[in-house]
């Protein structure tokens, strides 16, 4: 299926807004991050407006400081669940660790989900860089960057084995004969390998897509290699235009090698928008955010991305020395795009918390509508990008504004789609249904 060059947009629903300070805005419900109600509104929200998908991030461990900021989420799988039953057409993605759950249970609830919305789901693929993480999995600290993508190579291999271990025309249901299933087209895999020992066969029939659609979100060497072997959809946080060419060009070409079509992998970088009717009430918007930010909170997270604890940090001096990515085993890219920015642009660890604090690294954008559709364009037609992961500030307040004034004019353009030519995600991403691998193998056995 080939796609044409209009963009494709997932709504990154992160529980009240992307902000660390939109839960002070006087709009907010704090409150809200475990109602389901919310979530479910701000999905069909961005269904009418015929958004790709909404996806949602998550991590195995209380990650910040609840005294500063809204923490505890719902699990994203089982808030798919309710997702599933309240929309029809938009594409649902979640997050769940290769780290720290196993190939068998990842599968079959991924599985359940892709038949329970008929063909919508979407695994978000990471390997959890988190101290936190593992002390609630029996460990003291972090696997090795190296081997957490070990692991995860071979997660993917037991995982899509087990998807494809039962055959599309398995299921007979033949009720004279006694039939219900072609024993032969259901398939052990019996895999054997440095992690995972796993018989296999999954006890969930084979899925509408096949597979859900896997993205990935890590932009370091050993996130780069995973992605162009396995992922069809990568959420990225490159911030300037040669950046995201750069990224772009080598994904695509890591897509190639190993392999696949160019446009079998998606790119979608971040963006934080803050949107205005004039340049001057954008920045206004941007202020109204920057002005709730608590330095505390902020010296946290930067503590979170370096590895090392920088509570103490003078805020308006410049940023201190931090350790390089090779010295780092958990946000080695993202680590790396922070002091960068810091250094770059000589800003105060005042300043960068104040840049952080709408995206955690993922570009901020403050403009007119008009100005943030012509960005959005420029980067899809100069091999920055193939979409895009709208990270609104608050949520559902600065969705709905980028839906009511930016995507008209994106459509005006022919930017963006009137409405879905699919059902499922992977035709709105464009993406084929893949080929049963182990069927295939059971025919030339034949």
């Amino acid at each position: 299926m080939s796609k044409s060059r209009q963009l494709h947009l997932n709504a990154f629903i992160h529980d009240i807004g992307h902000h660390e300070a939109a839960w002070r805005l006087p709009e907010s419900r704090p409150l809200d991050t475990v109602n389901v109600e919310h979530y479910i509104s701000v999905a069909q929200l961005a269904e009418a407006a015929k958004f790709d998908s909404v996806f949602f991030a998550d991590g195995p461990a209380l990650l910040g400081d609840p005294r500063y900021r809204p923490v505890g989420i719902l699990e994203p799988l089982t808030l798919l669940g309710a997702l599933a039953v309240s929309t029809s057409r938009i594409g649902l993605i979640a997050t769940a660790s290769t780290t720290y759950d196993e190939p068998y249970n990842l599968a079959r609830r991924f599985a359940s989900l892709d038949h329970i919305s008929r063909g919508r789901v979407g695994w978000n693929i990471v390997t959890t860089a988190s101290n936190d993480a593992a002390r609630n999995f029996g460990l003291d600290d972090q696997a090795l960057h190296r081997n957490r993508y070990e692991r995860a190579e071979e997660f993917l291999q037991v995982a899509t084995k087990l998807w494809d271990s039962w055959e599309d025309g398995a299921r007979i249901a033949d009720k004279q004969a006694g039939v219900f299933a072609d024993a032969e087209q259901i398939h052990s895999i019996d895999h054997s390998g440095e992690f995972f020992q796993v018989a296999g066969p999954l006890n969930v029939p084979r899925t509408p897509q096949g597979r859900p659609l896997l993205v990935q979100a890590g932009s370091s060497l050993s996130g780069r290699i995973f992605a162009g072997r396995w992922a069809e959809a990568v959420f990225t946080a490159q911030r300037s235009l040669a950046e995201g060419q750069e990224f772009y060009a080598d994904l695509k070409q890591r897509a190639e090698e190993a392999g696949r079509r160019r446009e079998d992998i998606t790119i979608l970088p971040g963006i934080v928008p803050a949107i205005g009717s004039t340049e001057a009430e954008a920045r206004e918007r941007e202020q109204e955010f920057e002005e709730l930010i608590i330095p505390a909170y902020g010296l946290r997270q930067l503590s979170q991305f370096f590895g090392v604890d920088l509570s103490d940090a003078e805020l308006d001096a410049p940023l201190p020395e931090v350790p390089e990515e090779d010295q780092i085993e958990g946000h080695k890219s993202r680590s790396t795009l922070v002091a960068e920015l810091a250094r770059r642009e000589h800003l105060t660890v005042r300043q960068l918390i104040g840049r952080l604090g709408g995206g955690r690294g993922h570009r901020t954008f403050a403009g007119t509508p008009e100005q943030l559709a012509d960005d959005l364009e420029l980067w899809l037609e100069n091999g920055a990008a193939d979409g895009f992961n709208i990270m609104a500030p608050a949520i559902p307040g600065d969705l709905q504004t980028f839906i009511d004034h930016v995507l008209p004019i994106l459509r005006a353009r022919g930017l963006f789609r009137e409405d879905y030519e699919g059902d499922t995600l992977r035709e709105h991403y464009g993406a084929e249904r893949p080929e049963n691998s182990l069927a295939a193998l059971s025919e030339v056995a034949a």
